[in-house]
């Protein structure tokens, strides 16, 4: 069900819209850990390493994905909130044309140079074959899970963040049903892995575009609407682009810092890889919420409700340092349990101190980057790219910079340092940004281009 969220108590209304956001997440994060768990436990340490050794690869594409999830969400919001359902339409349809088209394109490129990309960062010998494989199998289903990413953000931007809820949830129980049977019984070790990915990526992909595609039909206009807009594509470009950008140099910077890690050995990786895998978790919540007001944000500014988001913004921030709060606990007293998930008998003590270790410095800073990333959700909803870069950038440039540095004295234990002293930096620009009302000076373009188009 689509829903206005210009309407109603703003903090009941972002709350109601945006926890299905975050269980989808909870479920999301569930099934990527899955695959780190069960081959862990069950094909031993380098099975661990070699799919931890992939994932800043992984994450490079997911960058895309998630960069133009939210160009569509934001551009989305913006025409539905303002009631231009023509505009809605086209715009939904140009998503998933251009979408199909690029997702192809980065699918072959991963599936052709995922050789070249595992020795870009130095991936040790004695896992390079099974890292490989499960970047070649990850990659070539990156057309599902791209599209399913389109898919998401659309439905969210109709207000509706249920429907891919439900998908996700069925999505996660096929992926590790898979898991477990490809990696135990059948023995096929990382490969095993990937290939439940591959298979539940691809179920959920198909569903939500076939439920799309009904949403679409249903909205009924009295005008046609373009099946493709190139001024609806720039229109989406214009959000997405920097969205890319932002995520994809965050991905890139923790390329080199993964190319770092590798110096020091398979069970560093090992113990890095759990301990990412978790710390992913707990900042895609915090995520969530920066993704809720940003949608939020956009429909609001559409019509000129900035007192709404004002109070969504509060409420935004309230409810994810709660999760900070309770995350960072978990993390950092239960730490040493959640690693012994992804590890079997035979892991080295190294791996377990390295995950522990990374956990205990970063999860007390949470609460830095979770008030970062909600500023962030309204810097984006409002379309002010500019400063929502310049926070971004100068998180991962002094992430890179600072881990390098702190490395050659303090080893890995200097790379994860870097975490938490980028994080207070950046969210102190971000806060000051919102602060200042930069988002603000800038509703007139957000709400006269959806009244205007």
């Amino acid at each position: 069900m689509n829903k206005d969220l210009t309407l109603g108590n703003p903090g009941k209304v972002l709350i109601s819209f945006t926890i299905p956001l975050f269980i989808s997440v909870i479920f999301q994060q569930l099934y990527n850990i899955a695959d780190s768990v069960i081959a862990g436990k069950f094909a031993g340490e380098d099975a661990l390493a070699a799919i931890g050794a992939s994932y800043p690869i992984t994450m490079i594409f997911m960058a895309v994905a998630f960069g133009c999830q939210i160009g569509c969400s934001v551009v989305i919001s913006r025409f539905f909130g303002s009631g231009n359902i023509v505009k809605t339409k086209t715009s939904i349809c140009t998503a998933l044309v251009s979408g199909t088209v690029l997702s192809a394109a980065l699918t072959l490129i991963g599936v052709i140079f995922s050789s070249q990309l595992m020795q870009l960062v130095n991936t040790p010998e004695n896992i390079f074959a099974d890292g490989n494989t499960y970047l070649k199998i990850y990659t070539a289903g990156f057309i599902f899970l791209f599209m399913y990413n389109i898919t998401t953000g659309i439905f969210n931007s109709l207000g509706d963040s249920k429907t891919p809820l439900y998908l996700l949830i069925g999505s996660s129980v096929i992926n590790v049903i898979l898991d477990l049977i490809f990696v135990i019984p059948f023995k096929w070790g990382v490969a095993g892995a990937a290939w439940a990915t591959f298979i539940a990526q691809g179920a959920a992909c198909i569903v939500s575009v076939i439920l799309l595609l009904n949403r679409v039909k249903n909205m009924h206009t009295a005008e046609s609407f373009e099946f493709f807009s190139f001024k609806a594509l720039k229109e989406i470009s214009s959000v997405a682009i920097p969205s890319i950008l932002q995520q994809s140099f965050i991905s890139i910077g923790n390329l080199f810092i993964q190319y770092m890690i590798n110096d020091f050995g398979s069970s560093v990786i090992a113990g890095y890889s759990a301990a990412i895998k978790l710390n992913t978790f707990a900042i895609t919540s915090f995520a969530t919420f920066g993704n809720g007001i940003s949608s939020f944000t956009a429909q609001n500014l559409s019509v000129g409700k900035v007192d709404r988001v004002k109070s969504g913004f509060k409420t935004a921030i309230v409810f994810s340092l709660s999760i900070a709060v309770f995350l960072f606990l978990i993390c950092f007293f239960l730490g040493e349990q959640l690693l012994s998930l992804f590890m079997n008998e035979d892991a080295s003590e190294l791996a377990a101190k390295t995950g522990l270790d990374f956990l205990r410095i970063v999860s007390p800073f949470y609460f830095t980057v979770c008030t970062k990333l909600i500023c962030d959700g309204v810097l984006r909803g409002s379309e002010s790219m500019g400063y929502f870069m310049v926070a971004t950038f100068t998180d991962l440039i002094l992430r890179v910079i600072l881990a390098f540095i702190l490395s050659r004295f303090f080893g890995e234990t200097g790379i994860w340092s870097a975490w938490p002293i980028s994080w207070g930096i950046a969210a102190v620009m971000s806060f000051i940004f919102y602060l200042k009302g930069v988002w603000i000076k800038d509703k007139h373009k957000a709400s006269d281009a959806a009244l205007n188009s």
